[in-house]
């Protein structure tokens, strides 16, 4: 299975210069995570909702038209469940769309959008606590214990003991995290030394991560350096100068699972390239 996450900076805008079909042409993922996706669902065409038979899902910001959102779509014949869009904070995390939790066969997903943080003080503690508050979720999702039934399909309360089998589902989180692991994802570090997306606090949430998950392109690539968003003000995809932001991270359960991750630094379209990882 090949899993596909990029931050497209405005779906619409993908759209309409092609580079998402060709990156879903060229990429052939099974599941494809989209972040900043800057729509609602009624602004964009059915035939791009449901591209060569893909379904999709989507959350967008409730509260300021055209800002964040998440999407995901999945290849035909891959059947999943939408649990839940948010982080279970309604009152703090539903408003901005930046969450979207799937349920698979053999993995839970989730496809998220981190804030920034740059704003303002307020936004930036805003950020720490959806770090803290996603980690959270991620860990109970691994925890969750589902119940197995015997080849015959029985109820719980038929079978005996011997007949139950209780098993946990790994989780597979990815997305823009808005934040690097370490110096070396970064192009600039001494310059960026303590900026935001450098602070100590984030690199900590970040730590904290790994403690459980594995940083699936570290774990095949080690220190080879690429990055994954450039700022365009700049120019500084033309010099690649850029930070690598884009991670998908998975349980460790399944580790031997990975086969490879990827960051495609030369697919455009987006100060963001898209990154994947394959699963056998």
């Amino acid at each position: 299975m090949k899993i596909i996450s990029w931050n497209v900076n405005g779906l619409r805008a993908a759209l309409r210069k092609d580079t998402l079909r060709q990156a879903f042409d060229e990429l052939c993922g099974d599941i494809i995570a989209l972040q900043e996706i800057k729509c609602e669902r009624g602004q964009i065409p059915e035939a791009d909702l449901n591209y060569k038979g893909y379904t999709s899902v989507m959350e967008s910001a409730r509260n300021r038209k055209g800002y964040s959102g998440v999407a995901v779509y999945v290849r035909p014949g891959i059947d999943y469940k939408v649990l839940h869009a948010t982080l279970g904070d309604k009152d703090f995390y539903d408003e901005e769309g930046r969450t979207i939790v799937i349920e698979f066969d053999n993995f839970y997903l989730i496809n998220c959008y981190w804030p920034n943080g740059g704003k303002s003080p307020e936004h930036y503690q805003y950020k720490l606590e959806y770090y803290d508050k996603f980690l959270e979720l991620a860990q109970k999702l691994e925890s969750k214990k589902i119940k197995i039934l015997n080849k015959d399909h029985k109820s719980n309360d038929e079978l005996n003991d011997n007949d139950k089998k209780i098993d946990t589902k790994p989780v597979i989180f990815l997305g823009d995290v808005n934040a690097t692991n370490a110096d070396i994802d970064l192009a600039r570090p001494k310059e960026n030394k303590d900026k935001l997306g450098c602070t100590k606090p984030e690199r900590d949430r970040l730590a904290n991560f790994q403690k459980n998950f594995i940083d699936t392109y570290r774990h095949i690539h080690g220190g080879k350096i690429q990055y994954t968003w450039w700022d365009m003000k700049t120019r500084s995809r033309e010099k690649n100068v850029g930070w690598r932001i884009d991670y998908i991270y998975t349980s460790k359960s399944l580790k031997e699972n990975i086969q490879n991750a990827t960051i495609e630094d030369q697919i455009f379209g987006s100060d963001h390239c898209p990154i994947t990882l394959t699963l056998i």
